[in-house]
Protein backbone atom coordinates (compact mmCIF):
# COMPACT_ATOMS: atom_id res chain seq x y z
CA UNK A 1 0.00 0.00 0.00
CA UNK A 2 1.35 3.11 -0.81
CA UNK A 3 1.41 5.86 1.69
CA UNK A 4 -0.48 9.46 1.73
CA UNK A 5 1.83 12.32 1.31
CA UNK A 6 0.48 16.08 3.29
CA UNK A 7 1.03 18.76 0.66
CA UNK A 8 1.59 21.76 3.01
CA UNK A 9 -0.99 24.93 1.90
CA UNK A 10 0.37 28.02 0.99
CA UNK A 11 -0.80 30.68 3.27
CA UNK A 12 -3.79 32.30 2.16
CA UNK A 13 -2.10 35.92 2.61
CA UNK A 14 1.43 37.10 1.55
CA UNK A 15 3.24 38.97 4.36
CA UNK A 16 5.99 40.83 3.27
CA UNK A 17 9.33 40.86 5.35
CA UNK A 18 8.44 44.52 6.25
CA UNK A 19 5.07 43.46 7.58
CA UNK A 20 6.68 40.26 9.44
CA UNK A 21 9.53 43.18 10.85
CA UNK A 22 6.22 45.10 12.46
CA UNK A 23 4.58 42.26 13.76
CA UNK A 24 8.05 41.17 15.55
CA UNK A 25 7.63 44.70 16.93
CA UNK A 26 4.52 44.49 17.97
CA UNK A 27 4.76 41.40 19.66
CA UNK A 28 7.88 42.20 21.28
CA UNK A 29 5.64 44.88 22.95
CA UNK A 30 2.33 42.93 23.17
CA UNK A 31 -0.18 43.25 26.12
CA UNK A 32 0.13 39.94 28.94
CA UNK A 33 -1.59 36.96 27.31
CA UNK A 34 -1.79 37.87 23.72
CA UNK A 35 -0.82 34.94 21.68
CA UNK A 36 -0.23 36.84 18.60
CA UNK A 37 -1.31 39.30 16.03
CA UNK A 38 -5.24 39.36 14.03
CA UNK A 39 -6.29 40.36 10.92
CA UNK A 40 -9.75 40.77 10.27
CA UNK A 41 -12.54 42.93 7.77
CA UNK A 42 -15.19 44.50 10.19
CA UNK A 43 -18.10 46.33 8.10
CA UNK A 44 -16.65 50.09 8.54
CA UNK A 45 -15.88 52.72 5.84
CA UNK A 46 -17.89 54.75 3.24
CA UNK A 47 -17.04 51.24 1.12
CA UNK A 48 -18.16 48.21 3.66
CA UNK A 49 -15.12 46.75 4.69
CA UNK A 50 -12.44 47.91 6.20
CA UNK A 51 -8.79 46.47 7.43
CA UNK A 52 -8.24 46.00 11.47
CA UNK A 53 -4.82 44.62 12.64
CA UNK A 54 -5.76 43.64 16.80
CA UNK A 55 -3.79 41.27 19.12
CA UNK A 56 -5.58 38.57 20.17
CA UNK A 57 -5.40 36.69 22.95
CA UNK A 58 -6.89 33.31 21.85
CA UNK A 59 -7.40 31.87 18.23
CA UNK A 60 -11.01 31.08 17.04
CA UNK A 61 -11.21 27.41 15.21
CA UNK A 62 -11.76 28.84 11.84
CA UNK A 63 -8.65 31.57 11.81
CA UNK A 64 -6.13 30.70 9.39
CA UNK A 65 -2.64 30.75 11.29
CA UNK A 66 0.79 32.09 10.30
CA UNK A 67 3.76 31.45 11.87
CA UNK A 68 6.46 34.33 11.51
CA UNK A 69 9.71 34.83 12.62
CA UNK A 70 8.38 37.13 15.33
CA UNK A 71 5.31 35.81 16.30
CA UNK A 72 1.55 34.04 15.18
CA UNK A 73 0.11 36.21 13.14
CA UNK A 74 -4.30 35.10 12.82
CA UNK A 75 -6.63 36.17 9.82
CA UNK A 76 -10.08 36.27 11.03
CA UNK A 77 -11.99 33.05 9.65
CA UNK A 78 -15.05 35.09 8.31
CA UNK A 79 -12.60 37.39 6.50
CA UNK A 80 -10.47 34.82 4.94
CA UNK A 81 -12.40 35.18 1.61
CA UNK A 82 -12.13 38.39 0.96
CA UNK A 83 -8.37 38.44 1.46
CA UNK A 84 -7.06 35.26 -0.03
CA UNK A 85 -4.41 36.37 -2.62
CA UNK A 86 -3.73 39.34 -0.78
CA UNK A 87 -0.49 40.90 0.28
CA UNK A 88 0.10 42.75 3.25
CA UNK A 89 2.58 45.27 3.60
CA UNK A 90 4.30 48.02 6.64
CA UNK A 91 5.17 51.08 5.46
CA UNK A 92 7.02 54.41 7.00
CA UNK A 93 7.91 57.52 5.52
CA UNK A 94 7.86 61.05 7.06
CA UNK A 95 4.44 61.84 7.66
CA UNK A 96 3.03 58.18 7.88
CA UNK A 97 3.08 54.54 8.92
CA UNK A 98 0.57 51.35 8.02
CA UNK A 99 -0.20 48.19 6.64
CA UNK A 100 -0.84 48.46 3.24
CA UNK A 101 -2.89 46.07 1.17
CA UNK A 102 -2.90 44.69 -1.95
CA UNK A 103 -5.50 42.62 -2.66
CA UNK A 104 -7.05 41.56 -5.65
CA UNK A 105 -10.68 40.92 -4.51
CA UNK A 106 -11.34 44.49 -3.48
CA UNK A 107 -13.36 46.02 -6.42
CA UNK A 108 -13.28 49.04 -5.03
CA UNK A 109 -12.33 51.21 -2.23
CA UNK A 110 -13.34 54.61 -1.06
CA UNK A 111 -11.14 57.87 -1.69
CA UNK A 112 -9.10 57.66 1.42
CA UNK A 113 -8.22 53.87 1.16
CA UNK A 114 -10.08 53.93 4.66
CA UNK A 115 -12.38 50.95 3.85
CA UNK A 116 -12.73 48.48 0.48
CA UNK A 117 -15.96 46.41 -1.46
CA UNK A 118 -15.86 43.56 -3.01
Amino acid sequence: MTEATTRQRPAALILTPSAEQRIADLMAKAPEGAVGVKLSTPRRGCSGLAYSVDYVTEAKPFDEKIETPGGTFYVDGSSILYLIGSTMDWQEDDFTAGFVFQNPNAKGSCGCGESFTV
